[in-house]
């Protein structure tokens, strides 16, 4: 369960945010929204961090429909560089959840080449394009990534990948 955050005023918001999340569980929705809320309040109206902080929640408690708008409201206010790629991959997800696989493919495509957010795009674009039954490519991007991590038989792993049929557009 979540732990009062604010008895710490001189912890930075951030801080504080931070350590919600730590605690943040999504076995206890009230108490989570309870723990998360007041700090919610403490930012300006239409704020891009609060609105971002608010679809987490949402999306970790397996709210996906509720998260969209705040994600989307978060991205189009204008989010520092951290919480913009957090927020561009979260949203992402969400939207492969929900069946809207073309919208996520169409978000995480310019992030694979990210230094920081490209191995989770390509995981989460993997897992996209296996939904819309391009198997092929999502194992590829898989076994692509993943060959770094195999010494003795990485080279082959990409070999293979290479040869793995082109899916067709859905």
């Amino acid at each position: 369960m979540p732990t009062d955050h604010t008895r710490h005023p001189d912890a930075s918001w951030d801080d504080r945010v931070a350590a919600f999340w730590a605690g943040a569980d999504d076995a206890h929705p009230e108490a989570a929204w309870a723990a998360l809320e007041p700090l919610l309040v403490e930012r300006p109206e239409g704020d891009a961090a609060a609105a971002f902080e608010r679809a987490s929640l949402h999306d970790m408690l397996g709210e996906e429909h509720a998260a969209i708008p705040h994600y989307r409201a978060a991205l189009a206010t204008g989010l520092d560089p951290e919480r913009q790629g957090y927020a561009t991959v979260q949203l992402a997800s969400t939207l492969r959840n929900v069946g809207r696989f073309d919208e996520a493919v169409a978000l995480l495509e310019p992030l694979t080449d990210d230094e920081r957010l490209g191995p989770a795009a390509r995981a989460f674009l993997a897992l996209t394009l296996h939904d819309l039954g391009r198997r092929s490519d999502a194992l590829r991007l898989v076994l692509t990534d993943h060959a770094p991590a195999v010494p003795l038989y990485g080279r082959a792993l990409v070999e293979y990948a290479a040869l793995l049929p082109r899916d067709e557009p859905v």
